[in-house]
């Protein structure tokens, strides 16, 4: 049995197609059919069913793929372990991050830890806080930049990178735009703008109503901070936004406390518990938790923009 059986073999499985399969492995399909037929002679049994419209894994096949996905695993720990003793750090890290957190110079970030680590691959994705977060647990991404819901995930390490008081923003000429502050109770009734589910303001928001035996009345929801404040500045409802962001606004709209002890935005660096196997994620995740930790006391209020998007 070869190394690269396994591989043709796991990809066919993954892909559901002979075709899918070659373009994956960078291999002409007759050649992969033709290994993998070897790999079936070598069990004595079929892996694959063929016979349908998309290939399908026998039972036998079924049996030998975690064995097969484990064989290619340890190859590729083995070569990490050797980079890694050997002082080289190599391989990809993916990164996930909330909406709009380029205020929080994750870019910068990225690009000096390329210059440290010019070998390591990185992939950034966007998504949601709960997606993100799933991801992670999933072994999908690395680590992400992340919005915190009232309680913090207990499954996963965490370094809060910024935490922002939640406040109202209205137009000038809102009903409220002369109050200074405002208990949750007396806005019941308004229309709030706001984060979707899934994201860390969102939660807060949720927790706050919550607390008085209520639920928000959300009638505009927007993954940006950015579309939040022109809906609000537009006279549309109470935006829920944190404070640093409302006060960068200052021109379109008016800051109110909101009395609730729930209604603050974190944002964090999240990553697996049990720390990652990879030794590229590792670097980045040591790398990011420095220089992030030092961003989120120096950002201003952009890091606060990107606290609601990280509610994302």
């Amino acid at each position: 049995m070869e190394l690269r059986q396994f591989e043709y073999f796991v990809a066919v499985a993954e892909e559901s197609s002979f075709t899918k399969a070659a373009a994956r492995v960078h291999v002409a399909q007759p050649g992969v059919s033709a290994q993998i037929r070897r790999l079936e002679r070598e069990f004595g049994h079929e892996l694959l069913d063929r016979s349908g419209r998309t290939v399908r894994l026998t039972d036998v096949g079924s049996a030998v793929l975690p064995y097969a996905r484990a064989a290619l695993a340890a190859v590729e720990g083995a070569r990490l372990a050797v980079d890694d003793l050997a002082g080289l750090t190599r391989g990809q890290v993916t990164i996930g991050t909330v909406a709009a957190s380029s205020s929080l110079a994750l870019p910068e970030l990225l690009a000096r830890f390329h210059e440290r680590y010019p070998a390591v691959a990185m992939a950034l994705t966007e998504g949601n806080s709960d997606q993100l977060s799933e991801a992670i647990r999933a072994g999908r991404i690395d680590a992400a930049v992340i919005g915190l819901a009232v309680e913090p995930p207990e499954d996963l390490d965490i370094q809060v990178i910024a935490d922002e008081l939640l406040v109202g923003a209205v137009a000038h000429d809102h009903s409220l735009a002369g109050r200074r502050e405002v208990s949750v109770e007396e806005i019941l009734d308004q229309t709030l703008i706001c984060l979707p589910s899934g994201t860390g303001l969102r939660s807060s928001v949720e927790a706050a109503w919550a607390a008085v035996g209520a639920k928000p009345r959300i009638a505009f929801e927007a993954s940006d901070p950015q579309v939040l404040a022109q809906l609000a500045a537009r006279g549309l409802g109470l935006g829920i936004l944190p404070q640093p962001f409302a006060r960068a606004h200052a021109h379109q709209l008016r800051s109110i406390t909101i009395s609730s002890p729930h209604l603050r935005g974190q944002l964090a660096l999240a990553w697996r518990a049990e720390g990652p196997i990879n030794p590229a994620a590792r670097a980045f995740i040591a790398y990011a938790r420095e220089s992030l930790g030092s961003l989120g006391s120096s950002a201003g209020p952009e890091i606060g923009s990107v606290g609601v998007a990280s509610g994302s």
